[in-house]
């Protein structure tokens, strides 16, 4: 129980990083993101390179939090854990891509002297393509991993409390359609509907990384019966 403990106040504090930086980096990115003529401005080059520095923290703990959780979810669908874990990287590959479309745009600023201008079509690509990134990583693949296999995961488990997963499990499907839904044009990524269609996700999310933080795994997660004889057993023991 001590172990399985500190992987779930390991896995929540991972859970809750990655809530701050990405705030952060968000916060951090704005001027770049928010100014069409940035290359030729006075530039806030510092505040975004700190910004992509919290968006590699994003992309560690991100990771983290699949590695650590892997051996526990793994006992009750390996299938599953292992389609988490790659929903985490397939959504960090995504951020990758955006943090070198940011830099790449401070490069140019930097680099392009009295000829800023004619790059400005450049860095506006860029920019969008970093736009797109997010929509499809942290807007989309999310939805997936974070929220439908992970819900599904802690839902079996019993790991946190039922009705908590559920947020998971309707939150995350929902959110991935409303990434659809921007791509079509249906509405923007920062809308009104967006926002709703993301506010379970977001809950779900967030109430996880505090509860394995405050709480840890429930005990009712961690046994099964034995098939056999009755008894409880540790879940996943006897299995290959």
């Amino acid at each position: 129980m001590q172990a399985s403990n500190r992987t779930a106040r390991t896995a929540g504090i991972l859970f809750l990083l990655t809530f701050v930086s990405a705030i952060a980096g968000a916060i951090l990115y704005a001027p770049l993101l928010t100014d069409p003529d940035y290359l030729t401005g006075p530039g806030a080059d510092t505040r975004i390179l700190l910004g992509a520095v919290c968006e590699l923290v994003l992309i560690i703990t991100n990771i983290g939090t699949a590695v650590v959780l892997y051996p526990v979810l793994r006992r009750h669908s390996e299938t599953a854990a292992v389609g988490y874990v790659a929903a985490r990287i397939m959504e960090c590959a995504l951020i990758a891509v955006g943090i070198l479309s940011v830099l790449t745009v401070v490069t140019l600023r930097q680099t392009a002297g009295a000829d800023a201008g004619e790059y400005l079509p450049m860095a506006r690509a860029l920019v969008a393509m970093h736009g797109w990134t997010f929509l499809l990583g942290p807007g989309f693949v999310v939805g997936i991993g974070n929220g439908l296999l992970l819900g599904f995961l802690m839902y079996r488990s019993h790991l946190v409390p039922r009705p908590l997963a559920l947020f998971g499990l309707i939150g995350g499907p929902l959110m991935s359609l409303s990434g659809i839904a921007v791509l079509f044009g249906a509405y923007g990524q920062s809308s009104v509907p967006s926002a709703l269609a993301t506010l379970p996700e977001i809950i779900w999310e967030a109430s996880l990384g505090i509860y394995l933080t405050v709480v840890g795994f429930r005990r009712t997660g961690t046994t099964g019966p034995n098939r056999a004889s009755g008894r409880g057993i540790p879940a996943g023991m006897g299995r290959d």
